[in-house]
């Protein structure tokens, strides 16, 4: 009779999780205490191990939010390891030698011996850094556990990826949604990250809050404006002034950190792939916020006459 395979109480304020990662695919056989999935909660993310040997079959897929105690997966233990590849026999004749080299090399052309195969799991961080990195993990030689790639490996690579350097990646997962215009894409949160930002909520609620102040040296943007004006003016119609540098210098942050220009909207993450600055000004009436849509496209002449 299949074996049951329960997602396991991990803490005592824990209901549910998320099955981040399966290490093994439905059909694998697996050995006792052999890593089945990852199991990730709004506090840890732990690796969810097999009791028994057996073949696997797995109920429910990547990125699903279970409950504990409920069944995920069944383990048939009536069935056996399959065979191991027997070795060549004794008897058999030995290659020649020119044929030993042709085979040496054949075997240096594949590059490491410890490089990752496509379907090869991956920790939560180190999935995480895969997919922020745009990385090709199949390509990475792994120094872990079995071949297994590092968090230190893929820091690795990025550190010596080229900036900008494109490449091409499969689709990703289903709770990655991207609308039609691809100005918003939206992400299924974690528990963990549902749990961060409803204590930074609570935090902002509950607790005093500190504005804190940076100077910055401007004097390059005041020679420019300076040197520029006069121009400027006469072929626009409109002054330089100093917004205009806030405003653009807003979208090169945004740009450099993407995760800023985002909102959260009940268990997703909505990620904007445009750029509406608001900029406050103060008035007789009181404070208004009116909003530049694009800021992006658009020249400092445009920014100044908004």
């Amino acid at each position: 009779m299949p074996i049951e395979v329960k997602i396991p109480a991990v803490g005592e304020s824990i209901s549910s999780g998320v099955v981040s990662v399966w290490h093994k695919k439905s059909g694998d056989f697996v050995n006792a205490g052999e890593p089945l999935f990852t199991l990730e909660t709004d506090k840890v993310s732990t690796e969810i191990t097999a009791e028994k040997a057996g073949v696997l079959d797995a109920l429910v897929p990547e990125g699903q939010e279970v409950k504990i105690g409920e069944v995920v997966a069944t383990i048939d233990d009536s069935q056996e390891a399959p065979a191991v590849e027997q070795k060549a026999k004794p008897e058999e004749k030995k290659a020649p030698e020119a044929e030993k080299k042709a085979a040496v090399a054949a075997v240096a052309d594949r590059g490491p011996a410890s490089t990752l195969p496509a379907a090869v799991p991956l920790s939560p961080a180190v999935r995480r850094i895969v997919e922020e990195e745009h990385l090709e993990p199949e390509k990475i030689a792994g120094t872990g556990k079995d071949g297994r790639l590092t968090k230190g490996d893929v820091l690795a690579v990025a550190e010596k990826k080229p900036a900008g350097e494109a490449v091409s990646l499969p689709p990703r997962a289903a709770e990655d949604r991207q609308s039609a215009d691809g100005r918003v894409a939206r992400k299924r949160m974690s528990p963990l990250r549902r749990k961060i930002a409803a204590q930074l909520v609570m935090s902002h609620q509950t607790t005093a809050t500190l504005t804190t102040f940076n100077e910055c040296d401007m004097s390059a943007v005041q020679e420019l404006r300076s040197k520029s004006q006069e121009e400027f003016t006469k072929k626009h119609g409109v002054k330089l002034g100093l917004m205009s540098f806030f405003i653009k210098a807003a979208v090169e942050a945004l740009k450099a950190v993407p995760v800023v220009n985002g909102r959260i909207e009940e268990e997703d993450f909505i990620q904007n792939n445009f750029y509406d600055i608001g900029v406050a000004v103060g008035t007789e009436r009181g404070l208004i916020v009116p909003v530049i849509r694009d800021a992006d496209k658009k020249s400092f002449a445009e920014l100044e006459r908004e």
